[in-house]
């Protein structure tokens, strides 16, 4: 059922592609012909023989590969998978499918028509099956049928290598049956080699596994095998494969460091039996190996610490394996190497000692050639800097000096205390003679060599150079500058420093400019630029050594509104005349800051000179400013190439368009890009600082002011102190009206309006400017009431905020008091409604408490009452008594007198029981 599905997904695929299956050809049914005798075949003579057929027709035919598509890989795969015992059908079979998966080349097509050959790459490539199928063929005893198999197998990783690589990792000992193939017979092995080449490239996973499958030991044991460097193309392909794997795999790297060493690798640089003989091959070889020296030492662009401290170990085992002699030996002693593998060996020697003080301690002491010709090999590399005719050899050596001046200032300073002048007559003594010469007088050499017959290329070279050795360090700018140089002939005059001859120099290159036609004097200009930037940078002496010549100004402001000449040198020019503003102490007049602004704004205009800036840093040399990148794999197909360095034509420096000489790109770094930025943001704010404030001691007195005949004195002082300050009155205004201007200045340098409009529009701006200021005053005191007011506004807004939460307190109390005697009410209430009903058995007990509770109290009160009233008849008896004794001692009869008192108490009771 699988095999029908993929039979129709075959036809499906190219039914789309080519129309209608329907419409065949006879080379379709003459394919299908044949692959019915191999698959219903009777005979095993007839269906080998019809393998031989559909393997010929199919390796000559696009049509046949298309046909063979559509119908051809299900028969195939059954051959491979049922049939292995017969050798010859499952050789065919494995021949068949090399043949439908190679583009023909020799037939002629349409160039969009899709290929044949690479659909059924995609076709076969789909099916984790088949890759299994034909992994599976690598360990059968046939020679021919595990050769094919890898062909196979290649032919697929070059046309699918992602779906393939995924497919390999997804089988149980895919890349082990791979590595085996290495220990195999020699074609064998080249075979595989080719095939692993292919299969770890950018397949991180991979690498890993083709690593602990013991890759390193095998690929130098080939190599040491073929010999070295002098060994063929499976030396390359040996070095390859090692170079994808330790291609951002910091992991490999350290593997092999710990494992292996790097003594293998650097033993392939050492230069065996005739060194001056060097093939295309051995060059490719010694550029593959140069190329695996450059992935252990230069870190990604992105930066990691860790990665960073994994290379600073990697550059210290190399040195101390010596690596730096192979390196010096390819690079400078050998003198019949090619152009391309100098170059790559100086560029393996400029990273391997970048940021690494020791490795640079090393090169500075080491030493080239035997007794008695030896020489430092700082000076060697400086010589070919002076002398190479070479283009990228010159970029390749500049670079080791950038890398060995970079933040090490004892380097620089033992560099420039050898820059001693040499005698006149040595300085025109033959190249030959400067063997004995000190690294400083080689170089001033170099900076005066030249001048006589017009060719400034060398003194452009050795400009690079000093701007390496100067580049940050103070002391060196001050020890370059006492150095002086004798005047070409004793008529010119007497000794000039050196920076007026590279200044000199600069001028020299624009009249070599408009001679010759051609655009090399405009990189020349471009480095001196370069060179003078660097020196006069945090340097005041310096600038003011500059400026000891008038005709220095003069030239840099012509040459910043110079319209012949490119952006970048505009732009550095521009540079230049900020750096004797910034740097500058000096308080002579006309070579103060002030009048270095002033000539700028007469000269050139502001708008026009920040313009400058604009320009450069959208220029292709700015914006492409990035940390060294990383070279592109050198593989097979690339090999030839790269091992024939072409070199920058000068007929490339002449086209207008191209005005960036692919120098410059290696030149301007980012460092020094970085450099010109920051200079650029402080050459804006001190102008427009200079610019805003009074120049001092500036003393006019026009002659109209000088005393009148018969004035007297006290008149005279007054008219004199009205004039100071309507004057006074007037700078001010004028001063600040200076600053907008500048600061407005320096925001839109980048308008495109020209120097003539905003002149003519300037009264207007004047005008709008005073207009603007008045307004403000005015918005400004309109504001300060409004505060007030606001002020005010947010007192009162808090005092009755603070009322509000009272009140609100106090409503709150009052609410929950309400709410408690609304319960209490409530309560209340059930209860008299429990007691109006009377039928409550609940409330009974309650009501005959409260009656025998009055009762008491009733019992209680009559009591008390009782008692008072006895107390009181007792008196009154007493009285009675006593009344009685006395009526009876006068003779009355008391029963008498007392008869009758009590009836008359008596009747109102009698009289009330009648009523009731």
């Amino acid at each position: 059922m699988k095999k029908m599905d993929l039979v129709s997904g075959y036809k499906g695929v190219v039914g789309l592609v080519f129309g209608n299956e329907t419409s065949a050809s006879s080379e379709d049914s003459y394919v299908e012909r044949l692959l019915e005798r191999i698959s219903n075949g009777v005979l095993a003579e007839d269906r080998r023989s019809a393998m031989t057929e559909l393997q010929a027709v199919v390796a000559e035919s696009k049509g046949a590969q298309l046909a063979f598509g559509a119908m051809g890989f299900p028969v195939i795969m059954v051959v491979l998978k049922k049939e292995r015992d017969d050798v010859e059908m499952v050789r065919g079979a494995l021949e068949t499918l090399v043949s439908a998966l190679t583009p023909l080349d020799h037939v002629k097509g349409p160039k969009k028509e899709v290929q044949p050959a690479l659909m059924n790459t995609d076709l076969l490539s789909r099916e984790a099956e088949s890759i299994s199928l034909l992994l599976s063929l690598l360990s059968e005893e046939d020679f021919y049928i595990r050769y094919y198999t890898l062909q196979v197998l290649t032919v697929l990783l070059t046309n699918s290598l992602n779906r393939l690589q995924e497919a390999i990792l997804t089988i149980p000992r895919g890349i082990t049956r791979l590595m085996d193939m290495l220990m195999d017979r020699e074609v064998i092995r080249n075979e595989a080699l080719l095939l692993l080449t292919y299969l770890t490239r950018e397949a991180e996973e991979i690498q890993k596994i083709v690593v602990f499958e013991g890759a390193f030991e095998k690929i130098f044991s080939i190599i040491k095998e073929e010999g070295g460097s002098d060994g063929g193309v499976v030396v390359q392909d040996c070095l390859e494969l090692l170079n994808n794997l330790l291609r951002n795999n910091e992991s490999n790297q350290i593997l092999l460091r710990e494992t292996m060493g790097f003594d293998p690798l650097i033993s392939i640089l050492k230069l065996r039996g005739s060194a001056y003989s060097f093939t295309q091959q051995k060059t490719i070889n010694l550029l593959s190996a140069l190329e695996t020296i450059n992935l252990l030492i230069v870190r990604g662009s992105e930066a990691d610490p860790g990665k960073d401290a994994h290379k600073l170990t990697n550059k210290t085992v190399l040195v101390q394996k010596k690596a730096l002699d192979n390196l010096l030996m390819l690079a400078v002693e050998s003198q019949w190497a090619p152009v391309a593998v100098r170059c790559a060996a100086l560029r393996c020697i400029s990273d391997i000692i970048a940021a690494h003080p020791k490795n640079r301690d090393v090169l500075a002491s080491k030493v080239l050639g035997e007794e008695p010709q030896v020489e430092a090999a700082l000076n060697s590399i400086l010589r070919i800097i002076l002398r190479t005719s070479s283009m990228q050899e010159f970029l390749a050596a500049d670079r080791i000096f950038n890398s060995f001046c970079e933040k090490n200032p004892d380097g620089q300073t033992m560099l420039t205390s050898t820059l001693i002048p040499q005698p006149q007559s040595m300085s025109h003594a033959p190249l030959e003679e400067d063997v004995n010469m000190s690294f400083g007088s080689m170089l001033i050499r170099g900076l005066t060599l030249g001048e006589s017959d017009g060719d400034l290329e060398v003194c452009c070279r050795a400009a690079s150079v000093l701007s390496h050795v100067l580049m940050d360090n103070l002391q060196c700018k001050e020890r370059v500058l006492r150095i002086e140089l004798e005047a070409p002939r004793p008529s010119l005059g007497s000794a000039e420093p050196l920076m007026h001859r590279m200044v000199r120099y600069l001028a020299l290159a624009s009249s070599m400019k408009t001679k010759d036609g051609t655009g090399k004097a405009g990189y020349i200009q471009l480095i001196i630029l370069k060179l003078l930037v660097t020196w006069l940078a945090d340097c005041p002496n310096a600038v003011h050594c500059f400026l000891d010549s008038r005709p220095h100004l003069t030239y840099l402001l012509e040459l910043v509104s110079n319209p012949s000449a490119t952006v970048c040198t505009r732009g550095l020019a521009a540079v230049l005349l900020g750096e004797c503003v910034i740097y500058n102490k000096s308080s002579d007049t006309g070579r103060d800051a002030f009048s270095i602004v002033d000539s700028i704004s007469q000269k050139v205009g502001l708008t026009s000179y920040f313009l400058k800036f604009d320009e450069m840093q959208k220029s292709f040399l700015f914006s492409s400013a990035k940390p060294t990148q990383a070279l592109k794999p050198l593989t097979r197909s690339t090999a030839a190439s790269m091992a024939e360095i072409e070199d920058i034509d000068d007929s490339d420096l002449s086209d207008k368009e191209n005005e960036d000489h692919p120098l410059l790109s290696s030149m301007f770094d980012e460092h020094f890009v970085d450099i010109i930025k920051s200079l650029e943001s402080s050459i804006r704010e001190n102008i427009v600082d200079v610019y805003s404030r009074p120049k001092s001691e500036v003393a006019v007195v026009p002659a109209e002011l000088e005393q009148r005949n018969g004035e007297s004195d006290k008149d005279y002082v007054k008219r004199l102190k009205a004039f100071v300050e309507k004057q006074c009155s007037e700078i001010q205004k004028l001063l600040g009206r200076n600053a907008t201007l500048a600061e407005e200045l320096a925001k839109i340098g980048g308008d495109g309006a020209s120097q003539s409009e905003q002149r003519a529009s300037g009264a207007l701006d004047r005008v709008q400017v005073d207009t603007l200021r008045k307004d403000l005053h005015e918005a400004s005191q309109r504001l300060e009431i409004l505060k007030e007011e606001k002020a005010q506004i947010e007192s009162d807004s808090s005092m009755y905020r603070n009322l509000a939460a009272k009140m609100e307190s106090d409503l709150k109390s009052l609410s929950d008091a309400y709410n408690s005697l609304e319960q209490t009410n409530f309560h209340l209430e059930k209860e008299v409604k429990a007691l109006k009903s009377g039928g409550s058995s609940v409330s009974s007990p309650d009501v005959e408490a409260i009656k025998a509770e009055a009762r008491e109290e009733a019992q209680k009160e009559s009591e008390a009452e009782l008692n008072d009233l006895l107390v009181c008849l007792g008196q009154e008896q007493s009285k009675v008594e006593k009344l009685s004794a006395r009526l009876l001692e006068l003779g009355e009869d008391v029963e008498k007198l007392l008869e009758g008192i009590g009836d008359d108490m008596g009747l109102p009771e009698d009289d009330e029981e009648e009523e009731d």
